[in-house]
This record gives structure tokens, C-alpha cells and sequence, in this order.
């Protein structure tokens, strides 16, 4: 279904969960490629980026585009790490928050960040007043995950909420078409076009049962968006016999 610029962004914003399968051997492939020398980032100390471009998506959705030191440099965040953000509310006060890129390692020279602005988030308030010129606070990597070529032989992710950006979801979308034996995704919206072919509502225990690989030893679920969703996900998961070393929630 080819959809335009509006469309994309209205199904990113409408987005509810999307469920990927991936073999592992597609992964080990990104992994290897993607390798880069040291990236700028520090796990102890907060460094600043410049925001160099700012897109707005939505009236509440933008894309944040930052510049890294030189045109040849990479963030450094491996897969399945985040990073932490550091800015001020509407009181002036500090904040920190984890957000994750939508760029990997092979896009040199920047990173970006796309962002949703709620009304009384706190963090949200930071990167609405953000302009062209200013400069974010970053510390990381972050994060327990840290994955490994050969660690299992697939994973199943859900993601839901802003997870899903329009450029993750055209990554997405292309990984699924140029590996269609070994990278499948699914998309489920709660408010969803007349004209759609995913999922309706929220995922359910038979969407993961139909798109996700099956419990085994040698699987891994990830899961990944609000509170509520990563409660009923762990339910579902249970209820389909997936142990908790099966799983793991960013």
C-alpha cells in the first residue's frame, strides 16, 4: 500500500504496535555492517550536540537533527542501547529522560531524534522551546541490552506508542521487503484508515501466536513502549508459555 508524505505521518502518529520478526542471521548482518570506530558519545559525562534541523511531522510530533563534531563521526550507541537527555521543564527545573535515535551508527556525522511533545511532559516542554542553533545535553550508552551475533536464533519485537517514527517504519518496511524469508512486520493501529491491511486495536495474544517466532530456548522477545502495553504484553507472553528468559523489556 503506497501511502503519502500526510498519510505517513498520520499512521505514525495513529500508530499503536507493530510486531517484527527477525531472523537472527539478519541481524548478526546489520550488526557486522554497522560496526564504526569510537563514537562521540560519554557514559559518564554529558556532552552537548548543536540542533541543526528541526522537521515538525505533526502539530505535536518533530524531527530533531543533530550535528556530531565532524562530518565523519558516529554517535557510538550499539543496538538495543539508548542514551539520556538532559534538559529543563516550564519551572526551569532539570530533567533527564532516555529517548533512542531513529539513525544507527552508519549515518555519520549526526543523529536524530524524533520527538512527541505532550502537553504537560516535562521533557516534552524542553524540545518544544528547542530552535535551531541550541544545543542538547547527551550522556550514553545506556541500557542492559547488549546484543551479540549468534545469541539467539530469532527475535520477535512489539513496539508501540512514538516507537514507531515514519523513518523506522520506512526501515522497517525495506528490511521486510529485501529479506521477506527472515525479517516480517506487522503493524496493528487503534484508529486506523478506510483503507488498511494490518491489525485493528491492540495486539493480542493471537497476533503474537501468528507473527512472532515460537517459544524455544534459542528466542527472544523484545518489548518496548508505555507502561500499560508492556503489562499486557507480558501477559499475553506468559499466557503463550514465553519464560521470562525469553524476554526483555527496554
Amino acid at each position: 500500500m503506497e501511502l503519502s508524505q500526510s498519510q505517513r505521518v498520520d499512521m505514525m502518529v495513529g500508530i499503536a504496535f507493530a510486531l517484527v520478526a527477525i531472523g537472527a542471521g539478519t541481524a548478526y548482518y546489520y550488526y557486522i555492517s554497522n560496526k564504526k570506530p569510537k563514537g562521540c558519545l560519554d557514559p559518564e559525562n554529558f556532552k552537548e550536540f548543536k540542533l541543526v534541523k528541526r522537521t515538525e511531522l505533526s502539530h505535536n510530533v518533530a524531527l530533531f537533527r543533530f550535528a556530531l563534531p565532524t562530518p565523519s563521526s558516529v554517535l557510538g550507541l550499539p543496538i538495543g542501547q539508548h542514551m539520556s537527555c538532559r534538559g529543563k521543564d516550564s519551572q526551569g527545573e532539570q530533567v533527564i529522560k532516555p529517548y533512542t535515535p531513529t539513525t544507527l551508527d552508519s549515518d555519520v556525522g549526526y543523529f536524530e531524534l524524533v520527538i512527541k511533545m505532550y502537553p504537560q511532559g516535562r521533557m516534552s516542554h524542553h524540545f518544544r522551546e528547542m530552535r535551531e542553533g541550541d544545543y542538547l545535553a547527551v550522556k550514553g550508552p545506556k541500557g542492559k541490552f547488549k546484543y551479540q551475533p549468534g545469541q539467539v536464533r530469532a527475535f520477535g519485537m512489539l513496539a508501540g506508542g512514538t516507537g514507531i517514527t515514519p523513518m523506522f517504519q520506512e526501515e522497517l518496511d525495506n528490511l521486510a521487503s529485501n529479506f521477506p524469508n527472515r525479517f516480517k512486520v506487522y503493524y496493528v493501529l487503534n484508529q486506523p484508515p478506510e483503507v488498511w491491511n494490518g491489525g485493528v486495536g491492540f495486539i493480542s495474544k493471537e497476533m503474537i501466536e501468528a507473527h512472532c517466532p515460537a517459544p524455544a530456548a534459542d528466542v527472544k522477545i523484545l518489548r518496548c513502549g508505555p507502561p500499560p502495553m508492556n503489562k499486557a504484553m507480558a501477559a499475553n507472553l506468559e499466557a503463550l508459555e514465553y519464560t521470562p528468559q525469553m524476554q526483555f523489556q527496554f
